[in-house]
């Protein structure tokens, strides 16, 4: 019952206009103070301690260097080569922009933040090269999902810190499903302009390719620094994203000089009022975690399923169910921290991999920010292409019902997920 109320509270608060982190907290606070007679200490107590956790570090510091990179020239040297390598073929540029959207959320950890450093640049030039608005704005805000799977990931991060999972183990999980994701999407945009007969660049020659190798290794070496160091042990993942926040930094004003002395306090707050963001929700949603547990709810809510006979194929449907349908409201990050911690008992219950659920929900929300009415990757593509909502719903749909097909596989072979973590964790 109590459960029920908590959730009524929630939903009724949101359907107000409220943003999600200030209806966890009043939710919290309501149910605290009128319904249990949970000490006060305690609440201060597991505040503190639910936010004093090293791994959360790495949101700051992932999000401060995807704002480096985002305003240093990298994305544009990732465009150049993502062209010479791919750009002869139907739908250059489209491909193009897969790749270099794999290639830059590989070091940006943000889905939107690829959107904006991928599309600002590429759409433009799709238009002038005769491509429709409405293909390159769907294989910008598609391929910019990739950004929350492909490590580093800062939902990934949220989901370890939510569940207690290992951050460097859903990192090495995401990469196999993300170049997946990438070759998927890849194909359809490929398909499409094959059949439309859309234009395609000239190839470019070994020499070409090799220069616009050159002046795109500098961002594409952060790939190595991060993922490197955090599979040889070299660093933990936490110490992973504040050298990725330096190495940013130093590529972005040094080596490209694209960025000035003078612009770094602009990124800097710009990165913390985000950052500020993200841990005001997520200190909600340790309250929000905190009632939920005192009141047994995941508890009751696994027993519940279990008694019904509902099995792993059976929960894993309702699973995609469920959050397919949160992800109409609410953004990724709210998302994981209100449901991993209900829905992640029930998944250890019931047998599944804490890791191949991490990426299956994942993989979830990726579908869910490209598609309305809240996907945030469309709005961030509908201010940089100045396309309507429902024109780009119209324009991602091909590539979407791709995702959706993906997301199946993922749900329902773990081995996707896991064989590489399994590799190099042996």
């Amino acid at each position: 019952m109590n459960g029920i109320i908590i959730f009524t509270v929630l939903l009724a608060l949101m359907l107000t206009g409220m943003p999600v982190s200030i209806a966890l907290g009043l939710t919290v606070l309501t149910f605290l103070f009128t319904m249990t007679s949970v000490p006060l200490e305690a609440v201060a107590l597991k505040l503190f301690t639910g936010i004093e956790n090293f791994e959360i570090m790495a949101i700051p510091f992932f999000i401060l260097a995807g704002n480096f990179l985002t305003h240093g020239g990298v994305a544009k040297r990732m465009i150049n080569f993502a062209s010479s390598m791919v750009g002869h073929w139907y739908g250059g540029l489209g491909l193009s922009g897969v790749m270099a959207c794999a290639l830059f959320a590989a070091v940006s950890g943000s889905s939107p933040a690829t959107v904006v450093a991928i599309g600002s640049i590429l759409m433009p030039a799709m238009v002038k090269a005769g491509f429709p608005n409405r293909f390159g704005a769907g294989v910008i805000t598609t391929s910019g999902a990739l950004g929350i799977l492909i490590p580093p990931s800062i939902v990934m991060v949220m989901y370890a810190v939510a569940t207690n999972t290992s951050i460097g183990a859903l990192f090495m999980a995401g990469v196999v499903p993300g170049i997946a994701l990438a070759l998927l999407l890849g194909a359809v945009t490929w398909y499409r302009a094959w059949k439309n007969g859309y234009p395609r660049l000239p190839r470019m020659s070994w020499r070409a390719r090799a220069k616009a190798f050159r002046e795109a290794i500098w961002g594409l070496l952060l790939i190595v620094v991060v993922m490197g160091g955090i599979y040889t042990g070299i660093f933990t993942p936490t110490e992973a994203a504040a050298m990725s926040a330096v190495y940013a930094f130093f590529v972005a004003v040094f080596v490209y000089k694209d960025l000035t002395l003078k612009d770094v306090p602009r990124v800097l707050l710009s990165s913390a009022n985000m950052s500020a963001m993200l841990l005001y929700i997520i200190t909600n949603a340790v309250m929000f975690s905190f009632i939920l547990a005192n009141e047994n709810i995941p508890q009751s809510l696994g027993n519940w399923m279990v008694g019904q006979g509902l099995g792993t194929v059976s929960f894993l449907l309702a699973c995609n169910v469920i959050l397919l349908v949160a992800g109409n409201f609410m953004e990724p990050s709210s998302i994981v921290l209100i449901f991993a911690p209900i829905l992640f008992p029930v998944a250890v219950k019931l047998g599944i991999d804490p890791v191949h659920f991490g990426i299956m929900m994942v993989v979830n929300m990726e579908v869910g920010m490209c598609h309305p009415p809240v996907g945030l990757n469309l709005y961030v593509a509908s201010g940089i292409t100045k396309m309507g909502i429902t024109e780009l719903t119209v324009a991602v749909w091909p590539w979407l019902l791709a995702m959706l097909g993906f997301l199946g596989v993922v749900t329902y072979w773990p081995g996707l997920s896991l064989w590489l973590p399994h590799l190099l964790l042996k």
